[in-house]
């Protein structure tokens, strides 16, 4: 009974980080699509240290655990281990556009590195979860 327990409650926890990587990512490409607007229309945003390095690092501070602890429970249970590589590209990325591209490729190819990994993780998010919620309808518990 205990296993079912647990089993229920890492259910759970999967929807939610699932959810909250998704999240993550959209803001990640919110913020990559607005920001430059933001700024032109917007003089006083330019003082927030929303373009700073520093806050592409705290996403990703965010995203990282949340998407690795996410999709590994995911994937445990559905076993399509292809859902977690899509994933782990993404977030490889994000890292490497929020490190390195923008000295490398130039702020346009890293504003497009890291929307094409948001872009991954956030569509291996949404397949986890989705594969997740296809085995609970498929146990006898209402899937409701």
């Amino acid at each position: 009974m205990s296993s079912q327990l647990e089993a229920t409650k890492i259910e759970k926890n999967t929807g939610f980080l699932d959810g909250a990587a998704i999240g993550l990512s959209a803001v990640c490409a919110i913020h990559c699509l607005t920001l430059p607007v933001a700024l032109a229309l917007l003089p006083a945003i330019a003082a927030l240290p929303l373009g700073d390095e520093s806050f592409h690092k705290a996403l990703l501070f965010l995203v990282i655990p949340a998407s690795a602890v996410a999709l590994t429970l995911g994937c445990r249970r559905h076993q399509q281990w292809m859902i977690m590589f899509c994933g782990v590209s993404g977030l490889v990325v994000m890292t490497v556009a929020a490190l390195f591209a923008h000295d490398l490729l130039g702020e346009a190819m890293e504003k497009v590195a890291t929307l094409f990994g948001a872009f991954l993780v956030a569509c291996s998010h949404l397949v986890n979860f989705r594969r997740c919620r296809v085995l609970e309808c498929e146990q006898p518990r209402d899937c409701g």
